[in-house]
């Protein structure tokens, strides 16, 4: 009987012990000193959530039992030696792990320095995505957003026009409208921003810059068609305490931006980041009466807050810049009056564009690791007028976003869900000449994404829906995999649909730079694609240091889509709602290797096949070339004070509009095609302690391209077309700058 109750008794604890407890965590501490490990005595083992903790023993093992919310973080801690941390699981119960702490008495004969690539492929994620560093966006003047693309092979930048010096990006040979572009996952560049924004925000405040290659997140949004480029801000907490850039080109553009982060308290921090730019000189180097660049200025301004709590982030800011030009033909100033008499007219090209937008982010962490609630607002106000000669335009955006975002994991880490809802409202009025597009939308959508992880393979599958109050419903499905099928070798697979409202006049403001008459449809319907492609990333060894190898290959096709049509008419432009009729095959490699440690080689090749049907027949879409060769070269000297770069890109011949056959009487149109053109850019930077001095160059061949105003002797006449432009307008440019930062204490 005794022998009963003592056994019911132990039983009854033993069943506490497991009720209490989710397992036992065994293990063995030691301490690396000189290559020489030792246990360590008293060493602090301690759970971050559940505030439980125990101390280690003379031989250094230790036991420590683990509670029913798991994960959670485990924190190692000893005098004398750096703290380690790990994460522990369900799985880890009744586990026996080691660990060792290194010692904090640095050897200077072992000091190790390591080098992150300045441009790479995320290993960590599941969807395609290229990160360009602050050390990338050094090799060029980047000075704005449009020129911190020149050393990237997957981004191009083109100009828009010969007249207004505006420049749009294209991703898989589509316009820069069909990628998403955010501001740290706030929706930027959208509307009446969309032909000249590019040119609104220092290079020199950018942190770094995710390039994503076919449909992003659900979580983003419902726009992205063809990628995904989200722009990272200097952060309060990491930027420089002072930065300052100045700058000037042999063109007559200065430059001058200034940055400064300060840490006000534990828990707040605050940065100011400023760019103010002029270009003064009425520089007409092909004689054709018309200024090369147009003059002007361009003021932006931002300011953001941080908050750090424990249970609770927060930021929030707002941004605002103000942009003038005045191009057109040599002699135009803003404000001049059309003369009396027609002959003595100068045709003028006039930009105004104002914009503020305020932004909160913040975001509260749950009870488990992982688990955690964040919610994005963002307010913005555009305005825009202007002028290409006689033909005006104008218009007002007043945007509101909500983006609501729950994370948390089913069972353990390897199964992610997220889950939220945005609204959209927009307010936006745009006119060109006889022309007008307003329209008042309001967007709700819910969406969700689950992301699955093992060893091996993860998997993102996430849908989304909108309702948009104007056209109605839309669903959004998207898949992204990774597969690791070596160590060395990551293959990836994306596929799913993107929709968008198209802004039609300012999306294409710049084709007003001509005298064709604009025919657009009595509706525009939103524009759908479908995305589908993938990638290979092969990791090797060259020289004994690591080298690289990318392919992807990805296609677009649009179930609807709103074609600018240049070859139905040589007199008009036409809008088109055209279904099932465009697509756009995209293939790309590169590789990069480092011959020396302080030595990296890029080279890539880009294949673009991009169709529509125009004038009635399927054909390749004017201004964009099939082939592209790119090659960067970049050296920095053994004590790290000077870096050379040096960046070729060769583009293949692209298709033109069609044209008047100034030999043919019947007025029969024919087909142009462009040239074959190298740009060559290099720069070369001194570093002295707080100090970089450069100086470089942009298109260093000196390539040209003739005649890029057609009929530039009248500019009020039938032919006149600035909008035909393939190739580079200015010839070779010198500039110089400096740089100076004192880094904030850690």
């Amino acid at each position: 009987m005794n022998f009963l109750c003592k056994t019911l008794v132990l039983g009854f604890l033993l069943l506490l012990t497991i009720q209490n407890s989710f397992g036992q965590l065994h293990g063995l501490i030691q301490g690396e000193d000189e290559n020489e490990k030792k246990p360590i005595y008293n060493a602090k083992i301690r759970l971050k959530n559940a505030k439980t903790g125990t101390l280690s023993k003379e031989d250094g093992t230790f036991e420590l039992s683990l509670p029913k919310a798991l994960p959670d973080t485990l924190i190692f801690s000893a005098n004398g030696f750096y703290n380690d941390t790990i994460i522990v699981t369900k799985a880890d119960r009744f586990a026996a792990i080691s660990v060792i702490l290194y010692s904090m008495r640095a050897l200077p004969e072992f000091i190790i320095s390591s080098r992150r690539k300045s441009s790479s492929i995320s290993k960590m994620k599941t969807l395609h995505v290229e990160e360009l560093t602050t050390a990338e966006l050094r090799k060029a003047a980047c000075c704005n957003l449009s020129e911190s693309f020149q050393t990237n092979a997957s981004v191009d930048v083109n100009i828009t026009d010969a007249v207004s010096g505006a420049k749009k990006i294209q991703m898989m040979g589509l316009d820069g409208v069909y990628t998403q572009i955010q501001m740290e996952n706030i929706p930027y560049l959208r509307g009446l921003e969309s032909s000249f924004g590019l040119q609104s925000i220092s290079g020199t405040w950018i942190e770094s810059i995710q390039i994503t290659k076919g449909t992003g997140n659900v979580v983003n949004g419902y726009e992205s068609m063809a990628g995904l480029v989200n722009l990272e801000i200097k952060k309060p907490l990491e930027m420089e305490k002072i930065y300052l850039n100045v700058y000037q080109n042999i063109f007559g553009r200065s430059e001058l931006n200034a940055n400064a982060g300060y840490k006000l308290s534990k828990k707040w921090s605050t940065g100011w980041l400023a760019h103010a730019s002029s270009v003064y000189g009425q520089i007409d180097h092909n004689m054709d009466d018309f200024k090369d660049l147009p003059t002007g200025d361009n003021i932006a301004f931002m300011n953001r807050w941080a908050y750090q709590g424990t249970k609770m982030e927060a930021q929030f800011g707002f941004n605002a810049y103000q942009d003038r030009k005045v191009g057109g033909q040599i002699g135009f100033v803003r404000g001049m009056q059309l003369e009396p008499n027609p002959q003595d007219f100068k045709y003028g090209v006039l930009l105004n564009s104002k914009h503020i937008d305020a932004f909160l982010k913040t975001g509260f962490f749950g009870k488990r690791t992982n688990q955690s609630l964040g919610i994005v607002y963002n307010v913005k106000y555009q305005e825009i007028n202007g002028s290409f000669g006689i033909r005006n335009f104008s218009g007002v955006e007043k945007r509101g976003y909500i983006n609501v975002i729950y994370d948390d994991y089913i069972g353990t880490l390897d199964h992610k869900i997220k889950t939220g809802a945005s609204l959209v409202v927009l307010d936006i009025s745009q006119s060109a000449e006889s022309l007008m597009q307003n329209r008042k939308e309001i967007v709700p959508g819910i969406f969700t994404e689950y992301t699955y992880t093992n060893s091996r393979l993860s998997s993102v599958l996430g849908a989304r829906y909108d309702y948009h109050s104007l056209y109605g419903s839309q669903f959004s499905p998207r898949l992204h995999s990774k597969y690791i099928a070596h160590e060395k070798t990551d293959l990836r697979f994306t596929a799913g649909k993107g929709w968008r409202v198209p802004n039609y006049i300012i999306d294409n403001v710049s084709l007003l730079a001509n005298s064709k008459q604009w025919i657009a449809p009595n509706e525009i319907k939103p524009e759908i694609s479908w995305n589908i492609g993938g990638s290979v990333v092969q990791e090797f060894k060259l020289f004994n240091q690591k080298g690289s190898l990318t392919v992807d290959l990805y296609r677009t096709w649009f179930e609807n889509q709103l074609i600018v049509d240049r070859d139905e008419s040589v007199n008009a432009i036409v809008f088109t709602n055209l279904k099932n009729g465009s697509f756009s095959n995209s293939f790309q490699s590169e590789l990069s290797v480092s011959p020396l440690k302080n030595f990296d080689i890029r080279v890539a090749y880009k294949y673009l096949d991009v169709k529509a049907q125009y004038g009635g027949q399927m054909r390749q879409q004017v201004m964009i070339p099939k082939h592209r060769g790119f090659v960067n070269l970049a050296f920095f000297s053994r004590n790290k004070r000077w870096e050379y770069d040096l960046t070729c890109t060769v583009y293949g011949i692209s298709r033109l509009p069609v044209q008047d056959d100034p030999n043919n009487p019947s007025n029969q149109l024919f087909d142009q095609t462009s040239e074959v053109y190298p740009m060559l850019n290099g720069q070369i930077t001194h570093i002295l302690k707080q100090w970089d001095f450069y100086i470089g160059g942009e298109n260093l061949t000196n390539f040209k391209q003739k005649n890029p105003i057609i009929d530039a002797q009248n500019p009020f006449g039938s032919k006149f077309d600035a909008t035909t432009i393939w190739g580079p307008v200015m010839g070779v440019n010198i500039y110089a700058g400096l740089r100076y930062s004192i880094k904030q204490k850690k």
